[in-house]
């Protein structure tokens, strides 16, 4: 039976604006039943987002965004996994570590760049999380670099000379799989139009993906156009995949076009 989900939202413990007992709230009252906190390479936030999700009437479904090697922006979706799995708990660190690193590395570049940021209050603004690419744009934007967000990603956070010059060390989507199905989880392709594939040259992915392990396509997202939301769907019919589908909330201030978005799935 179709149910109300939204199974891809950020929250503080890594690149959101809401602490996850909020997000809870939102997701709630805008309408969802099932449910995903999947922060960036963390675990940190699940144990508050099932507490108040639970005591909200949501199923909540343990979650994390995990990024892979292969391409500039190949991320996938973790679900139902025990979060107290000592493999997962290993990876997790090490990216975490990686992260910490790539701040430095990022405050440098944008310096070259005439964008002079204050680390301490990037360190605030991310309340104990790792400071991430959304962190380093809204501080751009209030200091009047950039006019919002979006221009900080387009110009300085998201182009090909960024990702040449401070892309962080990954693993390989095989190991992110593997950890993720070891951990008792499942695992969903995110937002498949951000690789920049399409066509034969997705289907090879996808079908490598599904080699080793892939689960589900994530169809449903709010930058899908019509006819890329049905080519997903094409493709997990054919290779027998799980259809997911959520926001990728991360609040106002961070992404100010999305909101929380529930999905009809059929999940189970």
């Amino acid at each position: 039976m179709p149910q109300l989900c939204d199974l891809h939202t950020h929250s503080t413990a890594s690149d959101g604006q809401y602490a996850p007992a909020e997000l809870a709230r939102l997701v709630r009252s805008a309408g969802a039943e099932i449910w995903a906190l999947t922060d960036h390479d963390t675990l940190d936030g699940l144990a508050e987002a099932g507490a108040a999700g639970t005591a909200l009437g949501l199923w909540v479904l343990p979650g994390i965004e995990l990024s892979a090697r292969e391409y500039p922006a190949l991320h996938l979706l973790g679900y139902g996994f025990s979060p107290a799995d000592a493999g997962l708990r290993a990876l997790c660190a090490r990216l975490r570590e990686g992260r910490g690193a790539r701040r430095f590395r990022i405050l440098d570049y944008l310096r070259e760049k005439g964008v002079v940021l204050d680390l301490a209050e990037l360190e605030a603004m991310a309340g104990g999380s790792n400071v991430a690419r959304p962190h380093f744009a809204r501080a751009m934007a209030e200091r009047g670099y950039v006019s919002g967000v979006r221009e900080a990603f387009d110009r300085y956070l998201d182009t090909p000379e960024f990702h040449a010059r401070i892309e962080r060390e990954k693993p390989e989507a095989r190991e992110c799989l593997d950890t993720l199905h070891a951990a008792g989880g499942w695992v969903s392709m995110a937002h498949p139009y951000q690789t920049g594939l399409a066509g034969e040259e997705l289907e090879a992915l996808v079908c490598r993906l599904r080699g080793w392990g892939l689960d589900a396509i994530e169809c449903f997202y709010p930058r899908h156009s019509p006819e890329q939301t049905e080519e997903y769907l094409t493709l997990a019919q054919r290779y027998g995949l799980r259809v997911t589908g959520g926001s990728d909330f991360h609040g106002e201030k961070v992404k100010p076009d999305i909101a929380v978005t529930p999905y009809e799935l059929e999940l189970f």
